[in-house]
């Protein structure tokens, strides 16, 4: 192993292709959301999913308190959308950069007009995972978009799904 470990775990695992995710909830101040690939789908019985969150994240903060989340899975040329989402603006301040996109509440939280697809999820736990928290989501309401491919995220930079 190098002399970073942690730098040489992240090349690594880098070279597993994800989805990009905008992870999205409502608190207090208004809604709040954060991009993320490390999400996975749990359990079918009961329909059940996880979604990681740093431990310095004000979503997750959020999420803690309203005890909901949505994770909304971005398409292809959503780019500019995930960096908002992965930027240091508070919750509110991201949504009011979506200049060129909408966004509706289901089951009280954002849900983005153009995600590929979104799912709504109750916070069922939240789990100790080193330097992250997992949130393990019941699955409450799901919806898909219109077709088309998703953002994918490889080697450290944005990219699509090869046809």
């Amino acid at each position: 192993m190098s002399s970073d470990p942690a730098r040489a775990f992240r090349d690594t695992i880098g070279r597993f292709s994800t989805g990009v995710a905008i992870v999205t909830t409502i608190g207090a101040d208004g809604p709040a959301g954060m991009t993320t690939n490390a999400v996975a789908s749990l359990s079918l019985d009961p329909l059940l999913l996880i979604v990681c969150f740093e431990l310095r994240s004000r979503t997750l903060e959020v999420v803690r308190a309203s005890q909901r989340f949505a994770v909304n899975i971005l398409r292809a040329g959503d780019e500019e959308l995930a960096a908002v989402f992965a930027s240091k603006r508070v919750g509110p301040e991201k949504f009011e950069a979506l200049t060129h996109h909408r966004w509706r509440e289901e089951h009280g939280v954002p849900v983005l007009d153009r995600a590929l697809a979104w799912v709504a999820c109750d916070l069922r736990e939240l789990l100790p995972g080193g330097d992250h928290e997992i949130g393990v989501g019941e699955v409450v309401r799901t919806g898909t978009g219109d077709d088309g491919d998703p953002l994918v995220f490889h080697r450290g930079a944005y990219t699509t799904v090869a046809h």
